[in-house]
């Protein structure tokens, strides 16, 4: 009997150690849900049990981590998470970025940036953090400066310059692709762009590239940022398989930043 209880007693340490940690990460469905199924099996070989949990909001996420609940998420940008953590106090530390989800110029009337005329009316976010977002990829653009070249929280009252005396009008996010008809230009986050039947490479304008701040990151917490399968997490997600999945899938319209 003695014996029979000490070859349990193995067989349970040997199905403990060889049992597969487990990571979880809270994700929003489109393209960071997609992206994460592409790195499960991989991590599933080195022992690791990625869950991933659906959000659909940008609350949520965050204080899940920062309580931790979940070990992880990724669905936000960086200048979405520095506010996020300027505003809660949260516990939320940066695992890596990922990739960027380009925000565009899109017009129906123009057929290049060069032939926007004086006073033309430009579309933008009317919240903060895209809003300046908008401002920043105009100035890029070559159409405004701003007082700050490098202020993400710009808003149309810190423009410097503006030779064109574009009237910049100023709307809820998702109503500006049904803009168009009515603007000279609107710039327009993918998701909203992709959902109105636009094609960012094809149909924009002017578009994000790489060194856009506001590319799209992994965030843990102080705990879990120290675990060795928070960093094979990150080794699968900044890989060639990902960014060949990135550019198979989403034909630009989610670029790698990597």
């Amino acid at each position: 009997m003695k014996k029979l209880l000490l070859s349990v007693a193995a067989l349970v340490l040997s199905f403990s150690s060889n049992a597969a940690e487990t990571l979880t990460i809270g994700a929003s469905p489109v393209p960071h849900v997609e992206i994460l199924e592409v790195v499960k099996p991989d991590l599933k070989a080195q022992g690791i049990d990625l869950k991933i949990v659906e959000f659909n909001d940008y609350v949520q996420p965050n204080t899940s981590v920062s309580d931790k609940l979940l070990d992880l998420n990724f669905f936000q940008h960086r200048p979405y998470l520095d506010s996020f953590i300027k505003d809660h106090g949260s516990d939320l530390v940066e695992v890596g970025g990922i990739h960027i989800e380009p925000i565009g110029f899109y017009s129906h009337k123009l057929k290049d940036l060069k032939d926007l005329k004086k006073g033309a009316t430009i579309a933008i976010p009317n919240d903060p953090t895209n809003g300046g977002r908008a401002l920043l990829l105009l100035q890029t653009a070559g159409l405004i400066t701003l007082e700050d070249p490098k202020a993400i929280s710009a808003t149309p009252l810190d423009i410097k310059e503006n030779k064109l005396n574009l009237n910049i009008k100023e709307l809820e996010a998702p109503q500006l692709p049904r803009s168009l008809d009515d603007v000279d230009g609107a710039i327009i986050n993918t998701n909203y762009a992709i959902d109105a039947g636009l094609n960012p490479l094809k149909d924009a304008l002017f578009i994000e590239n790489a060194d856009s701040p506001y590319v799209n990151v992994v965030v843990g917490n102080s705990v879990s940022v120290k675990k060795d399968s928070v960093k094979a997490l990150l080794k699968a997600l900044q890989s060639d398989k990902v960014k060949k999945f990135i550019n198979d899938k989403y034909n630009g319209a989610v670029v790698a930043a990597f």
